[in-house]
């Protein structure tokens, strides 16, 4: 069963930051959809906790130069 979780991030200021984050999350295994958002500051992902966890998805936004708060 999924589980889904909505992050607040900063640092996306547009298109291109939103298709970066949706790219490098939806490779993370487990992830089921992921939709980002540069003028709500949100990132809304479903996952398979059984493959990843909030602390993956987070740590490959923030490696990817966004902030989550």
């Amino acid at each position: 069963m999924s589980e889904s979780a909505t992050l607040t991030v900063s640092g996306m200021k547009c298109g291109g930051c939103e298709s970066s984050i949706v790219s490098k999350v939806s490779a993370i295994a487990g992830v089921v959809t992921v939709q980002a958002s540069h003028k709500d500051k949100r990132v809304e992902v479903e996952f398979d906790p059984a493959q990843t966890d909030l602390d993956e998805i987070e740590d490959v936004i923030i490696d990817a130069g966004f902030k989550v708060e």
